[in-house]
């Protein structure tokens, strides 16, 4: 009843604009890189007389309503020269733009404006877009260029841990991060067990964090969403570009199918690190390495339509003396078509495939480990520019999966190993959205939407029956909690519906121009997340195991409210962004003590529904103009978990009180900067700090049976050690570039310049001299010199 209304608002809304705006004419198209024909995602197309404008959408694709006359656009996008255009309208018409490069010297008329600005009067706000040429300049880790890394200069995020995977959003957890990579489901985006990403740079075009006020489009986890595009492919010339560095080395090959119709991406990656090894006697049985490949092929069938098939193929692999091998990685596949009904009506319709593997092969047991997670998803989405000021967006998607938890195999007939399945899962996530864009007035514009989302967990499978339905019991004796005994088990077929789930998801953002250069905005979203991954450890490791949500474990439902400030200063050269924001997240997993995760297939025995909570104070201020640009970023944040008891009697976990949870960082401070000195030279420097991670240290110890054993007290009350390091980088372009075809440039970094043993863990083991405990701490990184090199032609 509830979304019948605010779908009957939408339309009258959408009547009562489109009356006032018929005397006025369509102008649409799509905006392109000149060099290649790639479509841009996020140009603005200005009219500066009218004060109105528009962005073009995922695909390049923009349409806007102005009156019959002549006008002067105002085309910017990031990394691209800012132009003004002439136009006369006196009907509806399609016109497209191509932009240069600031690399690229051009002969017309071009104007000097920022792109990299606050979005003043768009409701936009908790958004953060980072342009690739921006990401290459950031010095890292053995000169790799890492997109997920870049992510933590950002106020709002901060990483797992040294050298640990994932990254963690308004103290949310990893987990509760939604990655797409052309709209595919990316379940683990790190490499060599995170320390570098899965994303290739060069194949990358766009790349956007939500990290609140989240489009109605996006659905399926708790705390953000991280949207990546690759790169379609040149169709006017073939190009070649990549990098040579210390441990991997990379290319990308691109060009047309059809001149100016049709085009294909192929990209390759590998580290060779491992290759080092077998110089090492001690060591030639060993290998760690990783390789991906990136590929993508586009098609312009008419005006009105094109195809594009894209995907991503991705491998670890990790082996000791042949007696033990770990391979995991990601595999996407998605088949995309984009029509064009008319001048105003976009669509996109896309078939996705994704898939994550994980494998382990232990040939001193004597078997072999398989498990992952599979996804289908057909999803439809529509795009309505109905007039200057309203523009609609709807669709639908349905995913369907299948989670295999793992598979036990002998490796050969001499194992006493046993074939083993685990009980494979499936559910099926059907949704549907619509949601507005609408200017009120001059000075006021909102995106309001819903969306409506389910969940079935399906059958094919034994659940175990509880008495008084309850998996876990409390022993009132000891004060502890233990896994109780089935009863009974029951059988459901494997399109049975074992359990269902609906939730209504609203999203609201209002934007309020207090003048040109400045305004306040705020937002609302509730985002729920069906998918848990069941880990106990503060970053996802490739041996978590995702499962659905079924009986025993419920959906997280996310709450975020954010207020913030934004400000222009001198025609945009500098920027300030505020933000405040409060979350809560309901049906957080929490684990009882002892909880044994790996091969579990009663989970629910050992899992507690508990809620966790964050709020915090983000600031960034930006340099956008000028030989120096950067940020500087801060966070005040607080992030608490909760689990409270069932009952009176039962403690919960820390007594049933507020604790931080892993992800609590309470100050986070980043500073990111670039300086081209000349042409030949150019430099660029990071620093970040973090409050460090909360861990549970042994408080005592007593003696059992001649035994020193350690005791522990409330968890999470103790930290690691504050994280911090420098890093600083300089980029050497020959001038002989300019004259060639072969473009190359040489990256000279430092990571860790000042050789800071941050802390990735501290552990505790008894001295055997003294027979007292004693902390070991453990770091990954101290000072890493980098040289790489990058070519195009």
């Amino acid at each position: 009843m509830i979304a019948r209304k605010i779908i009957a608002l939408l339309l009258f809304i959408i009547y009562s604009t489109t009356s006032f705006s018929q005397d006025k004419f369509t102008l649409s198209g799509t905006l392109m890189d000149a060099s290649t024909n790639e479509t841009l995602i996020g140009v603005n197309i200005m009219i500066p007389a009218l004060k109105i404008g528009v962005t073009t959408n995922e695909y390049g694709f923009y349409s806007i309503k102005l009156p019959e006359g002549t006008h002067t656009l105002e085309i910017s996008s990031i990394g691209f020269q800012t132009v003004e255009e002439t136009i006369t309208v006196s009907q509806n018409s399609k016109r497209n733009f191509n932009l240069y490069s600031n690399e690229t010297v051009l002969k017309e008329v071009v104007i000097s404006n920022n792109s990299t600005k606050s979005d003043i009067k768009r409701p936009e706000m908790s958004v953060n877009k980072l342009s690739i040429s921006a990401i290459k300049k950031m010095p890292v880790v053995l000169g790799e260029v890492d997109i997920i890394k870049s992510l933590l200069l950002l106020p709002g995020v901060t990483n797992a841990g040294e050298g640990a995977s994932g990254f963690n959003v308004r103290g949310g957890g990893a987990d509760q991060n939604l990655i797409l990579l052309d709209e595919a489901v990316i379940f683990n985006s790190s490499h060599v067990f995170g320390f570098f990403s899965v994303f290739n740079p060069d194949a990358i075009k766009d790349l956007k964090l939500y990290k609140g006020g989240i489009p109605a489009r996006y659905g399926g986890r708790a705390a953000s969403v991280l949207d990546i595009y690759q790169k379609d492919g040149s169709s006017k010339g073939f190009q070649v570009n990549g990098g040579i560095g210390l441990i991997s080395s990379r290319v990308l090959i691109e060009g047309p199918i059809v001149k100016d119709k049709g085009s294909f991406l192929i990209g390759g990656r590998s580290s060779y690190a491992h290759l080092f090894l077998k110089l090492s006697e001690k060591q030639k049985n060993n290998a760690a390495y990783f390789y991906d490949l990136n590929t993508k092929l586009s098609y312009k069938l008419t005006a009105n339509n094109s195809l594009y098939l894209s995907g991503y193929f991705g491998r670890d692999v990790f082996s000791l003396n042949e007696s033990f091998t770990n391979i995991y990685g990601n595999s996407t596949l998605n088949l995309r078509w984009n029509h064009l009904f008319s001048d105003k009506l976009f669509s996109n319709l896309s078939l996705i495939y994704s898939d994550y593997y994980y494998g382990l092969d232990l040939d001193f047991i004597g078997f072999k480990w398989d498990s992952g997670i599979k996804n289908y998803n057909i999803k439809y989405d529509f795009k309505d520019f109905i007039s200057d000021s309203f523009k609609l967006n709807y669709g639908v998607n349905a995913i369907y999966y299948e989670f295999n938890p793992g598979t036990i195999r002998p490796i050969d007939d001499n194992s006493g190993i046993n074939f083993a399945q685990l009980d494979k899962k499936f559910a099926f996530e059907p949704a549907f959205y619509i949601s507005a864009d609408h200017e009120l007035s001059d000075k006021i514009a909102v995106t309001y939407g819903l969306r409506y989302s389910m969940f079935y967990r399906l059958g094919q499978s034994n659940a175990n029956i509880y008495e008084n339905n309850n998996p876990v019991l409390f022993n009132s004796d000891l004060q502890i909690y233990e896994k109780a005994i089935p009863i009974g088990t029951k059988s459901f077929g494997k399109n049975e519906s074992l359990k269902s789930y609906n939730n209504l998801e609203p999203r609201f953002s209002i934007a309020y121009q207090l003048n040109e250069n400045q305004s306040v905005k705020t937002s609302y979203n509730r985002m729920v997340q069906y998918l848990q991954l069941v880990s106990n450890t503060s970053s996802p490791t490739p041996l978590d195991i995702w499962t659905p949500s079924d009986e025993f474990i419920k959906p997280q439902i996310a709450d975020q409210v954010a207020v913030g400030y934004f400000k222009n200063f001198l025609d945009g050269d500098y920027s300030l962004e505020v933000e405040t924001y409060y979350k809560i997240v309901k049906n957080r997993l929490d684990y009882i003590d002892g909880a044994n995760l790996i091969a579990n297939e009663a989970i629910e025995q050992v899992i507690l529904n508990g809620e966790l909570q964050s709020y915090g104070l983000e600031l960034m201020f930006k340099k956008n103009e000028g030989r120096l640009n950067g940020w500087i970023s801060y966070t005040l944040a607080k992030s608490q978990q909760r689990t409270p008891g069932r009952t009176a009697a039962e403690t919960g976990i820390n007594n049933g009180a507020w604790y931080n949870s892993v992800f609590d960082k309470l100050h986070n401070i980043a500073v990111t900067s670039a300086y081209n000195l000349n042409e030949k030279w150019s430099f660029g420097a990071n620093f970040a700090f973090q409050t460090g991670q909360p861990v549970t240290y042994p408080n005592g110890q007593y003696q059992y049976l001649g035994i020193t054993v350690p005791s522990y007290g409330l968890r999470n009350e103790n930290r690691l050690p504050s994280y911090h390091h420098l890093d600083i980088a300089a980029t050497l372009t020959p001038t002989k570039n300019k004259n060639r075809n072969w473009k190359g440039e040489w990256v000279f970094s430092i990571y860790n310049l000042y050789n800071r043993k941050n802390a990735a863990a501290i552990n505790f083991r008894q001295n055997a001299d003294t027979g007292n405990n004693e902390a070991i701490k453990t770091s990954i990184f101290g000072m890493v010199p980098a040289v790489s090199y990058n070519f195009k032609f």
